[in-house]
């Protein structure tokens, strides 16, 4: 999984791109009628509901440009806002706060949806063991934000990328010539290159959850696109032998039903790639 270095490296990469992309070679609306040495306070006005995500981030990004910005946050990541709140003031240079407006807005905005998508969904399964976790369907360039809103809204990571899992889907399975030739290949490969890394394998019926489980060091098995009773059957089949995922047609009307068939993870890409931004703005107080 991401360690901490990795996040923080990540976390750079996107501020110091999207400055880059959003500057260029200076903000000269900014430049052209605000004073170098004016003083001034902005305030981050919500204009929706739902959970705010991404208050850290704005503190990465003020401090990024400006380090002598100061942030005053009133409203921590992961809190319900709504219409009127006020999440954190800034204050200094305008200059300053002006050129990270449009870089913390689009962060902000981004997160606190996929906060609260997932958050919608974490309480549908209130009462069951199952968790929800993100996948690899987010925005280009911006993957570690997006997974980042999904922890704040109360759910869990899936991998980050195709190096800190093996995860063996259906291509991959029918590329290497079967299950059991592509777990044996990857055992094979695992061994030969001394990585750690568990080994997840995809099943699209009954008949290849079991041939997955007559395979040893399988940490988890994808029951996709089932429907609810061979869900139910798949992990009465698999038991306590790993760990189960559902997937596939995962929505705020079918996450209950999956998670009553008793899997420990559901996995939804409708969290990172199917959510309105939340209506967030920067405005200067005069």
């Amino acid at each position: 999984m991401i360690t901490k270095e990795q996040f923080e490296y990540e976390i750079g990469l996107i501020i110091s791109n999207a400055i880059r992309e959003d500057v260029g070679d200076g903000d000269h609306s900014s430049l052209a009628c605000i004073p170098e040495n004016a003083r001034g306070k902005a305030k981050l006005l919500v204009k929706d509901k739902g959970i705010i995500a991404g208050v850290n981030y704005a503190k990465r990004v003020f401090a990024y440009v400006d380090k002598t910005l100061k942030v005053d946050i009133l409203i921590e990541d992961g809190s319900e806002v709504t219409y009127g709140d006020v999440v954190l003031y800034v204050e200094g240079s305008p200059q300053s706060i002006l050129k990270c407006e449009r870089t913390v807005l689009n962060g902000m905005q981004r997160m606190s949806a996929i906060a609260t998508k997932t958050k919608g969904f974490v309480d549908l399964l209130k009462g069951t063991k199952t968790s929800v976790l993100d996948t690899r369907k987010t925005t280009p360039g911006i993957r570690m934000l997006e997974k980042w809103a999904v922890k704040i809204g109360g759910g869990e990571n899936h991998r980050f990328g195709l190096f800190d899992m093996i995860m063996l889907k259906d291509n991959h399975i029918d590329f290497a010539g079967g299950i059991t030739r592509a777990i044996e290949m990857t055992k094979e490969y695992l061994n030969e290159t001394g990585k750690d890394l568990k080994i997840m394998v995809e099943a699209r019926d009954l008949t290849e959850v079991k041939e997955i489980l007559q395979n040893d060091g399988i940490y988890r098995i994808l029951i996709d696109n089932f429907d609810y009773e061979d869900t139910k059957k798949a992990v009465k089949l698999i038991g306590d032998r790993c760990l189960t995922e559902s997937s596939g047609n995962i929505n705020e009307d079918t996450i209950r039903h999956y998670a009553e068939c008793g899997v420990n993870y559901i996995s939804c890409g409708a969290l990172t790639h199917s959510v309105h931004n939340m209506d967030l703005s920067l405005k200067a107080i005069k």
